[in-house]
């Protein structure tokens, strides 16, 4: 799963709650290892949070591990669903989602989630996992 900078909003980057980057390590900043985690990240899975400034005038580029953003999505979207008076609305049959935040939020879940199945059906030095 790779996921572009510009398919995750400002606002939806807000909600995922990106560390301070002067607690992160110098891979996790240049996003060589995820910024919520310590897994090595590769071009295919990896989940690109965008080029971040921070007050120093530095850019770090965070990106996360597709488990970890799955994670912070689905907390996002608990915490976010409960204030937003869009989510709050049920739309009516055949009426598509209106909040952007939480599709967003909904299409990181669900990418981690399959991400996650696909780990799970590969095998491990010769026998599958579980």
């Amino acid at each position: 799963m790779t996921t572009r900078t510009e398919s995750i909003p400002a606002d939806v980057l807000g909600a995922l709650a990106l560390p301070d980057p002067d607690t992160l390590t110098e891979d996790q900043r240049r996003g060589i290892v995820c910024v919520w985690g310590s897994d090595r990240l590769d071009t295919v899975t990896a989940v690109d949070l965008g080029v971040q400034d921070d007050e120093g005038a530095r850019c770090w580029f965070p990106r996360a591990c597709p488990a970890c953003t799955a994670d912070r999505a689905h907390r996002a979207l608990l915490d976010h669903a409960s204030d937003c008076t869009d989510c709050r609305r049920v739309p009516a049959p055949g009426e598509p989602t209106v909040c952007e935040v939480a599709r967003v939020l909904t299409r990181l879940v669900r990418g981690g989630r399959t991400a996650r199945r696909s780990n799970r059906m590969r095998p491990t030095e010769g026998t599958p996992t579980r």
